[in-house]
């Protein structure tokens, strides 16, 4: 992958890059015009006052061109230069010999995730279970805790459907109750929250499932004081965290849910079939296995909980490897990188007449989604001439409830890209599409 014209153009080479994130100038990340060509020789750092040239360093490891925008880091981010070549090399590696003994050093990357996933996450590798996504996790807690008569699942409106219609779903069949609970907008603040789920526990309680950060206008949720007060009532947590997975600098040991999901393809810029659950050490006898198969785990609940079959044991090992890219980046770093540019886009769509932006204004209420009502345009048509005309991608949103585009910058965006997305749309609101 060459260094673009624009790359050229920033005042920042990628030797130079590799300088600056290197301790003892250590460079061997960039290696005859691939990005990365192996483990990183030295621990890397982020300068104390990144600039948008550094950030254009860090945008040149993704193949992402530097024509085209995509803002949509909730639902699909392109993989790290690391993840990529993991992938790649991993997956060619086992067509080439597809021996058991060959294989073995696959299973050794699987357990080298694990640790990763688990580091990442601040937990230990005995509570992760590696699935395909946030979605299958979701559903192994939902068919896996046990429910009937007589129980009852508290959780939000906004969840994502595969902490919302599984856990419905599975009501109608085992016969317990669902209490759902609104989520207002604009964002009400998260004492309304803590309150809202404090009236609705009952002595029937026995799951509350809820989004960290909802994908539909960005809410953040006040996780930690949720979790607390499940515990408090001997109540189980599950956490959704596709959205602040790889995003947020999450700390499960400070949040302490029995149940976190996420997956690889969002926010971790990892490959496309991996993610993750985690089962808090004193929950791992609250949930029964759901698909029992072959090749488990070798540490903790793995074992037991971790029987899937056949695997892409290279798209595990490039989730690992995306780990440690955002690792070495530093991650409050790109939490606030991502942060950043969220609010740069609420700020330019503000000024734009007829533009109703959904996403909380307070920064302490969101983070990096951002959801907006262009006008009266139609919002595919938009999305549409967005991409074709402007090079920028984004996500509709349909529907009566907060509908229209949704932009989700990460650390790989530019602030040109935003000025660029919302200059367009700002011509569209005025000229029509």
């Amino acid at each position: 992958m060459a260094a673009s014209h624009e790359a050229r153009s920033n005042g920042l080479s990628r030797r130079d890059f590799a300088r600056m994130m290197t301790v003892g100038g250590a460079a061997s990340w960039f290696v005859a015009g691939r990005p990365w060509t192996g483990p990183a020789q030295a621990l890397l750092q982020t300068p104390a006052q990144p600039t948008e040239s550094f950030w254009g360093a860090v945008r040149d490891q993704f193949v992402m061109p530097r024509d085209l925008g995509v803002m949509n880091a909730a639902n699909l981010c392109p993989s790290s230069a690391p993840a990529l070549d993991a992938m790649y090399e991993n997956t060619r590696d086992m067509d080439r010999d597809p021996s058991p003994q060959n294989r073995v050093k696959m299973a050794e990357g699987k357990e080298n995730t694990r640790q990763l996933l688990a580091d990442f996450l601040r937990v230990t590798p005995e509570e992760i279970i590696i699935t395909r996504n946030t979605s299958e996790a979701n559903n192994m807690v939902s068919s896996g805790v046990h429910l009937g008569e007589g129980d009852e699942v508290v959780l939000f409106a906004d969840n994502h459907p595969s902490n919302k219609r599984a856990w419905e779903s599975k009501s109608e069949r085992f016969g317990f109750t669902i209490n759902e609970l609104p989520n207002p907008n604009p964002h009400p603040g998260p004492e309304y929250y803590i309150e809202a789920v404090r009236a609705a526990l009952t002595p029937r309680t026995r799951v509350l499932a809820l989004t960290h950060l909802t994908s539909s206008v960005g809410d953040l949720m006040p996780a930690r004081e949720l979790c607390q007060l499940a515990r408090e009532n001997d109540v189980l947590s599950l956490l959704d965290g596709a959205q602040s997975c790889g995003l947020l600098d999450v700390d499960l040991g400070d949040i302490q849910p029995d149940f976190y999901t996420g997956s690889a393809h969002k926010w971790p810029c990892g490959a496309k079939e991996a993610g993750g659950l985690f089962v808090n050490q004193r929950s791992h006898d609250k949930i029964w296995p759901v698909i029992l198969s072959a090749y488990s785990g070798r540490v903790g609940i793995s074992r037991t909980h971790e029987g899937f079959g056949q695997r892409d044991e290279p798209a595990i090992i490039a989730f690992g490897e995306a780990l440690k890219f955002q690792t070495r980046v530093g991650r409050q770093a790109i939490e606030q990188r991502s942060r950043d540019l969220a609010s740069l886009a609420i700020e330019e769509l503000n000024k734009i007449d007829g533009v109703q932006v959904w996403t909380s204004p307070n920064p302490s209420r969101r983070a990096a989604v951002v959801s907006f009502l262009p006008g009266n345009l139609d919002v595919r048509r938009l999305s549409a001439a967005l991409y074709e005309n402007d090079r920028i991608g984004c996500a509709t949103r349909g529907g009566q409830d907060r509908g229209g585009l949704r932009f989700s910058p990460h650390f790989y965006n530019l602030e040109s890209e935003v000025e660029r997305g919302v200059a367009a749309v700002k011509k569209y609101v005025a000229q029509g599409v």
